[in-house]
């Protein structure tokens, strides 16, 4: 099982209070664990990426084992520390502005 952390205004919106745990067959991957949580809780299904494009929202970032994974590639194989559920997927929602 993969933990996933979702911002506060994406737990709100799935109705969930704490961490997703999903199951993402396979080698996991951003992508993969993605389709698994919009599986689980379709009103997320355009808010983390784009529904017909699949591409992650711009405001949105994803963190594994500390570091920015925005920018790689969705099919990349996750870490076992994550695909193990000791280390969280965050999902962080970026802020802008000044």
């Amino acid at each position: 099982m993969i933990r996933v952390v979702l911002p506060a205004h994406l737990r709100i919106l799935a109705k969930v209070q704490g961490d997703v745990w999903v199951e993402a067959g396979g080698q996991p991957t951003i992508a993969s664990v993605l389709d698994a949580i919009e599986a689980q809780y379709p009103v997320l299904a355009d808010a983390i990426r784009d529904h017909g494009t699949l591409q992650r929202r711009p405001f949105v970032r994803f963190f594994v084992c500390g570091e920015d994974w925005s920018h790689e590639p969705a099919g990349t194989p996750l870490p076992e520390s994550v695909v193990s559920g000791k280390e969280p997927l965050l999902v962080i929602g970026a802020i802008a502005g000044g």
